[in-house]
């Protein structure tokens, strides 16, 4: 064989080598961001005016009087759906937006608990389905780590404070796992948000990713492929920013951090590193660290303490005080 022929060999096994190492990223990236159109949670019947949860009486929480609502993500390509929940009393209460986890909807739960904490305070909750999520649109069925669905929640801010003319410091944002990351992505690029509650969230997208490749059992050297994949399938995709540069932008604005010890989803230390970049960046920053609490258990492990905390932290940065609590 000549040196040319040996030459174009060799280019022809590396450019082999390259497809195949992309394809191998292409399908663990589309398998690692999926959304399952048949999680269980997807199924749920509970709604704000009826939901159980194993060990705590829910009769306190219960919403009767909610609206089913519908709104275009702030880019405008996609429906989400949402429940809003007035406030029991008065009509210019403050409201904060509730966001879900990765497979499940604003029937979970734990959303649904949040938002009767809240509510039997005085507040107005606006809880959404992020996209490829419960009845919101599909785009693509992947997720994208909070960075598209950070537009689903502003699309949700953008609706109160466009549409149903909510004074913009007068509206929250409270978000869990995928959701955490999701709000404080969306206050990263909104200045007007004036405060998020953020439980359960990654820190870093490389780091968080990286971790997931190894709960996985997979090699780290998938991720400069993947990062490659998430650009040509999702634009931006995973890469363009992550919730640590959401918090950073938060300067004179009000953030919690809520995280478990025994999280075994998303390590405690993001928990670290977001408190540690907030405070750097003069943000107003509190935080509970959940001694023994599993991934975004502590609400359920510990609800009377996570509710006089939650009602405490967005009485004093969207009211100046708590509202009135329901009789």
């Amino acid at each position: 064989m000549t040196p040319v022929a040996e030459g174009g060999t060799l280019i022809a096994l590396i450019a082999l080598g390259i497809a195949a190492y992309l394809a191998l990223c292409a399908r663990l990236y589309a398998q690692i961001t999926r959304v399952p159109p048949d999680s269980p949670i997807f199924d749920l019947l509970d709604d704000p005016a009826a939901f159980s949860i194993g060990g705590i009486d829910c009769r306190p929480y219960l919403m009767p009087r909610y609206e089913t609502v519908e709104f275009r993500d702030r880019s405008g390509t996609v429906g989400i759906a949402g429940w809003l929940i007035p406030a029991h009393a008065a009509l210019d209460a403050p409201t904060v937006v509730i966001v879900h986890g990765y497979t499940a909807s604003r029937r979970d739960p734990t959303v649904l608990l949040a938002a009767g904490m809240l509510h039997r305070h005085g507040f107005a909750v606006l809880a959404i389905d992020l996209r490829n999520h419960g009845d919101s649109g599909r785009t693509g069925g992947r997720h994208t780590g909070g960075v598209r669905e950070s537009a689903d929640v502003l699309g949700a801010w953008d609706w109160l404070v466009h549409d149903r003319h909510q004074p913009a410091e007068r509206v929250g944002l409270l978000g869990f796992s995928l959701g955490a990351a999701s709000v404080l992505i969306a206050a990263g690029h909104e200045p007007g948000v004036a405060a998020v509650w953020a439980d359960s969230s990654y820190g870093d997208i490389d780091e968080a990713t990286a971790a997931e490749l190894r709960r996985s059992r997979l090699p780290t050297f998938l991720l400069p492929g993947g990062r490659l994949v998430a650009r040509l399938l999702d634009g931006p995709g995973l890469t363009a920013v992550d919730p640590i540069h959401g918090i950073a932008a938060m300067t004179g604005r009000a953030a919690f951090v809520t995280h478990g010890t025994a999280d075994s989803r998303l390590d405690v230390r993001y928990a670290d590193e977001l408190i540690r970049a907030a405070g750097t960046a003069g943000v107003r920053i509190e935080s509970w660290i959940v001694e023994g609490a599993e991934h975004t258990r502590a609400i359920l492990e510990h609800p009377a303490e996570y509710e006089q905390r939650l009602v405490a932290f967005f009485g004093r940065a969207l009211t100046g005080g708590a509202p009135s609590a329901r009789p």
